[in-house]
């Protein structure tokens, strides 16, 4: 009986340390001119699947509620914070929540697809995301030409964002070493996805990872960056537009370890061995 005790008491010790150890994490959807209905469940389900979060989700009021105002989760009991919104703008009180914490290094951020097309009047936003789905007078324009170069394309100048190429496409790593996909293969099949192109913004304080390219631009478009906005950490990805996307093992694994790093700086999640090669796209069921 003693024995039995003492291994309940330590099993009890044990399981509260890993729930400690747990990175709290909140995923922010409820309007969006994609189907969060279907996407939300993927993302709560992959980055509870890692072992590394304990995962809540916020649903905003919708449209039609017109409460949006009233909408104010508790951001100070999360590490970091995974959009999957694009809607109306968040009241002030959250705003200034989101703006604070974030600058002060205490919540870490992920922007996954259509939330980089959200809030374009709130410049902080904007400087957090770097750039996103916005108009040709939205900002500059980054891209990468055939010889690995990046170039900037001023404001005004060219097109607005989109996406001019839909389906299969190869995702290449710019800085390998990166924590977020160090160990990953340096070019790697993404699953059918919408190929954002064109994104524009201030483009302050980014660090490129990886891009991909457009049959449409016939440039290589950003896929995977990270900005720096005070002390946080922000990690931005356009892809993942609908559940194809999102089972693609790539793509799950971009997320987990981007949501890592916003919250820590680190990345412990392993790359998964079953990931997608040159050639071959890897998904889940």
């Amino acid at each position: 009986m003693r024995f039995l005790a003492a291994f309940v008491a330590i099993f009890g010790v044990a399981c509260a340390a890993s729930a400690q150890d747990k990175i709290p994490l909140l995923i922010i959807d409820g309007q969006n001119n994609h189907n969060w209905k279907a996407t939300t469940p993927i993302l709560k389900d992959v980055l509870n699947r890692s072992g590394r979060f304990s995962v809540d989700v916020a649903t905003t009021p919708s449209k039609e509620d017109k409460a949006i105002q009233k909408f104010r989760p508790d951001l100070k009991k999360y590490a970091v914070v995974v959009l999957n919104y694009n809607g109306e703008t968040w009241g002030k009180e959250l705003q200034n929540d989101f703006e604070t914490l974030v600058g002060e290094g205490k919540l870490g951020v992920v922007v996954v697809h259509a939330a980089n097309n959200a809030f374009g009047n709130w410049n902080e936003y904007n400087q957090m995301i770097g750039m996103g789905w916005r108009g040709n007078k939205g900002g500059d324009r980054l891209y990468v030409d055939d010889s690995g170069k990046e170039v900037r394309v001023p404001n005004g100048q060219g097109d607005g964002s989109g996406h001019r190429y839909t389906g299969e496409f190869s995702v290449t790593l710019r800085d390998a070493q990166h924590p977020v996909v160090k160990g990953m293969p340096t070019e790697w099949l993404h699953a059918k996805d919408e190929l954002y192109d064109n994104m524009r913004g201030p483009i302050k304080d980014i660090h490129l990872i990886g891009t991909a390219y457009s049959k449409g631009t016939k440039v290589h478009e950003p896929m995977i960056w990270t900005v720096a906005f005070g002390k946080g950490r922000v990690f931005h990805t356009p892809m993942g537009h609908d559940v194809v996307a999102m089972k693609c093992l790539g793509f799950a694994s971009v997320l987990e370890r981007g949501s890592e790093w916003a919250a820590t700086g680190k990345v412990s999640i392993p790359v998964p061995a079953e990931f997608p090669t040159a050639t071959a796209v890897k998904s889940s069921r």
